[in-house]
Formats: structure tokens, sequence, C-alpha cells
């Protein structure tokens, strides 16, 4: 799954095991060591990347695995020799991410506005640690324990965008039923749209609901993500079962972003989900 499960895969493929943490953590002690030679704190470098200063604390910490992006700048900005792309070499996906999302997910610390629209569940940036975990214990395949911890942690990863990215603007349209629909207690589920009506509080973020009142609506295809960087370059992605699909060519993006345009005029204001999640809210 990708916007909604979060491009979690039940099954690593041979020969594409993750790489250990330690890995990780050698790359971050090298982009640290090359980030005081250049006497650069994390305050300067981070805007020079074009990353926040908690995503660099990530990296150098080995948490976080770098994007390309993130790897073809500091080498520039760091006057590396190179250093930093041959250790990258190294670096494989982290574990719970699907191959085919990974580009997705390296995409998405650096758009500057990020659009999602989720039929099926909440959607993944949106998901609380308690409400994953019952996605990933349900899913079949059956996920052993070892691949249901690696999968939640790279799924909360990735919504960390959400508080470290405060200029980026989010918008989310989910469908009523996704929410309405008991996937997990009545307690995650309480907390889940919590989660969800204090995330939509948040001044760049924008939650709106299409309602079961409205029949036919532009997003009827499916799932899709828009994403936009900061050289105002648009990429769209959509997935189905097992699948994900990287749109960058301009005419199919443009596409995708009429439609979900055409979506944020059918599905209700911002102020009438608010209200909407409150009922869904009260009658868990």
């Amino acid at each position: 799954m990708g916007t909604g499960g979060g491009g979690v895969t039940e099954d690593v493929p041979k020969g594409s095991e993750p790489e250990t943490s330690e890995s990780l953590k050698a790359f971050g002690e090298v982009v640290k060591v090359f980030r005081r030679r250049a006497a650069l704190t994390q305050e300067q470098f981070a805007p020079r990347v074009g990353y926040s200063v908690p995503t660099i604390a990530s990296i150098e910490q080995g948490r976080r695995l770098p994007s390309k992006e993130f790897v073809a700048r500091s080498e520039e900005v760091l006057d590396a020799f190179g250093a930093l792309k041959a250790a990258a070499k190294h670096l494989t996906r982290k574990a719970g991410l699907a191959k085919w999302f990974e580009r997705w997910a390296e995409l998405e610390p650096l758009a500057v506005t990020l659009y999602t629209y989720e039929p099926r569940l909440a959607p993944g940036l949106l998901q609380t640690s308690r409400y994953a975990r019952t996605l990933f214990e349900k899913q079949l395949p059956t996920m052993n324990d070892d691949k249901i911890e690696s999968s939640l942690v790279a799924r909360m990863e990735r919504t960390r965008i959400l508080t470290e990215c405060p200029e980026t603007v989010f918008s989310f349209i989910v469908e009523e039923h996704a929410l309405r629909r008991q996937v997990a207690t009545p307690e995650v589920m309480r907390e889940q749209i919590d989660h969800i009506i204090e995330l939509s509080e948040r001044r760049n973020i924008d939650i709106q609901i299409m309602p079961l009142s409205r029949g036919h609506h532009a997003g009827l295809d499916g799932p899709l993500c828009l994403l936009e960087t900061k050289e105002n370059t648009w990429y769209a992605y959509s997935e189905g079962q097992g699948t994900g699909q990287l749109a960058t060519e301009s005419k199919e993006v443009s596409i995708l972003q009429q439609r979900y345009a055409r979506m944020r005029a059918q599905a209700l204001s911002v102020e009438a989900t608010a209200s909407l999640l409150r009922e869904i809210r009260g009658a868990l």
C-alpha cells in the first residue's frame, strides 16, 4: 500500500534485504564529518540542501535513509570529493517500504506541496501507530512480528514530515466510508479520528471528506497523490494491489491535477469536514 498503506510490503524480494542500521549510522557520521569540516551547523546546512533541521538530524543519526537528492546536494554543498555518493551506493532501502514505493518516499520530504486522495483507509501520513499496527497485523499474506515492527517504523518515520515541514502545504481528501469503517477497535478508531482532527487544526494541513452523499466524483478511478518540489516540478503517484506507478510526464500529471482540483470542489469544505469528523468520532 502507498497512499493508504504507505508502500508497505509484506515480503522483501530475495537479494534486496534491508541494510542494517549500522550502515545508515556510518553514512550519517560521514555527513556529519564533512558538515563540520565545512564549519556548518545543522541549522546552516539544512537550507543549503533544501531539507529541515530535524531531517538532517535524522540522517546524521542513522534513522533515515537519505534520498538521492540529499546525497547529490550534500556532495555539492560540502565539497565531499565524491565520498558521500560512494558511501550512499552501499545503502539499501529501509525495511517496511515496498520497492515500487521507494521513489515516492524519497520525494515526499522534498515537497512544498503534497496532495493525497485516499478512498480506502485513513491515509498513511495521517495514521496513528495503533491504527497502522492493526492494519499490518491483519494483512495478507500474514506478516511475522519482525516485518510488522519494521513496517510500523517505516510508516511512522514517513509521518514526521507533517511536523518537520511546517512550510509544506498538505491537502488530504478522504472518503467518508474509509473513516467510518471500523477496521480497528472503537478505542483505536476514536484515537485515529482525534489525531486527524488535531492535524486538521495546523495552518498548513487541509483535510476534506468526500461525503457518501456525493454520487459520481472525479476520483472514482482510485487513490492518487500529487507532489510539487521547490523547483516547481510536479510528480504524481497512483497504486493498486501490490503495485505503484510514479508519473513524471507533464500531460499525465496535468490530468491528475485536474481531477484533484475538481475533487476539492466536490468534497466537503474544511469546516464542514471538521464537523463531520466530530460526528463520526461521537458515533464510535
